[in-house]
């Protein structure tokens, strides 16, 4: 039979067929947003209650929850990754981050509040109004900002040997951040380093479990400090586990040696050494945990369900969120979407993504559509977001006020700091050199690190692989010295060492060498000695010397074997931070040298 449309049943057809492909294209591409831009949020519901118990918040909330809903608070993005800030409402985006050296443009305190607040703007205008959770690595401080107080590295509170102290610069740390808007701190560093050519041994207490395990508990309590408005910090304990054993070699990362490599050790080693200090992390009620990069036997740890949820969520009782390393769920994967289910079954809470979030959220979508995981699963670890989120305070308070600013860079802040370098310090070596008499008529200093504040704070200070200089506040090594002695004393200067012999021998020389600043894989090293121009002002300075006194700036030992013999003291100062003014307070005798080897150092 023939059959001839007619014009305008023609037209009707295109119209419908227009509407139809442009509703499946709605769907196709806005699905993971389509609750989400609803507009308006209600008030006067149960979760919004502060009264009611933080379970039956997150019950009520979540009972209000779209799929799409709960696979934003999954993700955690770098914040320059984010296209159209309008995508944190659009996808119900759960966590921002700055990664090292994320800065705003201005980056200064007032510039931090600001990004923090307008983020957090955005995340209200979703439906339920959730906010975000945002994290930096505030690993020494709030380290990022330019002016903030540097207190020393991991490594350096690890020789203090001192709970009291480390509490009291954590909930100093805390209150830097907080006062920017910052709600959650990739701190502290529980990994037990077993090779210290490691890059990231300064991020660790040592290699003495049992202290990483007393100093990080520690470190938790002064984060997850409460005040009058609540918990203010959610720390995080990282990176679950073995990371400190990886061996030589075995990097999964072509620029690394060790970092990110292979943990070659039996279950047992595993939880005599590593476990340890995530167990008192737990019991210090830490509400979040970063699952390492490294692997196990050859598996990623952010893919074993033994250790993320039989030991960590079951074993330990671990009631907060797991959360992946910077792109760790993905790195080296070939089929990113099986990579993903496997973490996500594993264990895995929160995805650092850091990049991609929408091919994130369509993979979770087409995870669960198929199967592949299981509603039960992504509703166990939005729990657990949410709870962090509520224990925090963010449904109830309001964003960090200004006048919060001054405790940024604070005198007080900077005198705990002075104390905790010198506390840090370790006499490896003294021929009755030190301390050193404040009148003493001549004194001479050389070195690359005796006049740099950038290199007495390593890595992660202001950019990820820190920086060169003394461009900002702080006191360095050489003007501690100078503003220790007495008027009628000279110190001289001069980077390598070369001074004149005409006034005969100088009393005293003091050589500041040590490492220039690194941070994780790219501080991966074979050979520790020291620099050959360090040797070379060493050599220098002692020609002009009656006394020659070496001071250390390093993240880790340094092997100093062939030199030292010709030295008559010789002090690990680790990577004190902005104020070196510590360093010259034990220097002169102020006080005592107290510090202990947090890892073994031959001389």
């Amino acid at each position: 039979m023939n059959f001839r449309f007619r014009p305008s049943k023609l037209a009707s057809i295109i119209s419908v067929s227009l509407l139809l492909i442009t509703a499946v294209l709605v769907y196709v591409f806005l699905k993971p947003s389509i609750f989400s831009r609803v507009p308006g949020n209600q008030t006067g519901l149960p979760y919004q209650n502060s009264a009611l118990s933080t379970e039956e918040r997150v019950t009520d909330l979540m009972s209000r929850m779209t799929s799409a809903e709960k696979i934003g608070q999954m993700a955690l993005i770098e914040k320059n990754s984010v296209s159209d800030l309008n995508d944190i409402a659009r996808y119900g985006l759960g966590a921002l981050m700055s990664g090292g050296g994320g800065k705003p443009d201005d980056n200064m305190p007032e510039g931090w509040l600001r990004m923090v607040k307008n983020f957090q703007n955005y995340s209200r205008k979703t439906r339920l109004g959730i906010p975000l959770l945002y994290g930096v690595d505030a690993n020494h401080g709030h380290s990022n900002i330019p002016g903030a107080t540097i207190f020393p590295h991991f490594i350096g509170l690890g020789a203090t040997k001192d709970p009291n102290l480390v509490r009291d610069i954590a909930r100093a740390t805390a209150e830097e951040v907080a006062a920017t808007g910052i709600n959650w701190v990739y701190s502290p560093d529980l990994d037990v380093v077993q090779d210290t050519r490691w890059g990231r041994t300064y991020e660790t207490f040592g290699s003495d479990s049992s202290w990483v395990g007393i100093l990080g508990q520690a470190y938790i309590d002064g984060l997850q400090f409460y005040d009058q408005t609540g918990l203010k910090i959610a720390a995080t304990a990282k990176h679950y586990i073995g990371n400190g054993s990886t061996a030589w070699g075995s990097s999964t990362n072509k620029n690394f040696f060790i970092d990110q490599g292979n943990s070659k050790i039996s279950e047992d080693e595993l939880r005599k050494i590593h476990l340890e200090p995530f167990k008192q992390a737990v019991a210090a009620n830490v509400k979040s945990v970063m699952v390492g990069l490294n692997e196990w036997n050859g598996e990623k740890v952010s893919t074993n369900k033994h250790l993320l949820t039989d030991i960590l969520k079951q074993e330990l009782g671990f009631k907060g969120f797991v959360v992946s390393d910077w792109y760790g769920v993905y790195e080296k994967e070939p089929d990113k979407y099986k990579a993903l289910v496997k973490a996500i079954n594993a264990g895995v809470d929160m995805v650092m993504l850091p990049f991609d979030y929408k091919f994130f959220s369509e993979s979770m979508h087409q995870a669960l559509a198929q199967g592949d995981i299981s509603q039960a699963r992504v509703d166990d670890a939005v729990r657990r977001i949410l709870e962090v989120k509520f224990e925090i305070g963010l449904f109830d308070k309001p964003a960090a006020d200004t006048s919060d600013l001054k405790t940024i860079g604070s005198k007080p802040h900077r005198e705990l700091a002075r104390k905790a370098v010198r506390e840090s310090l370790v006499l490896l070596k003294n021929n009755h050199a030190v301390p050193i008499s404040k009148t003493t008529p001549r004194i001479l200093v050389s070195g690359s690190a005796a006049d740099n504040i950038g290199q007495q704070s390593g890595g992660w200070t202001v950019e990820w692989q820190g920086i060169d200089g003394n461009w900002i506040p702080g006191t360095s090594i050489l003007k501690g010295i100078r503003d220790m002695v007495s008027p009628n004393s000279k110190v001289e200067y001069d980077l390598k060492g070369n001074f004149s012999d005409q006034a005969g021998l100088a009393d005293v020389g003091i050589a500041i060498v040590g490492e220039t600043p690194y941070a994780e894989g790219w501080g991966d090293k074979k050979d520790l000695k020291l620099s050959a121009q360090d040797v070379a002002a060493i050599s220098n300075l002692k020609k002009f010397s009656q006394k020659t006194i070496v001071i250390i700036i390093s993240g880790r030992p340094l092997n100093i074997k062939e030199y030292a013999k010709d030295w008559d003291a010789v002090i690990a100062a680790w990577l004190p931070g902005s104020e070196g003014q510590g360093v010259a307070d034990a220097l002169f005798g102020d006080y005592p040298f107290t510090g202990f080897l947090p890892v073994s150092w031959e001389l």
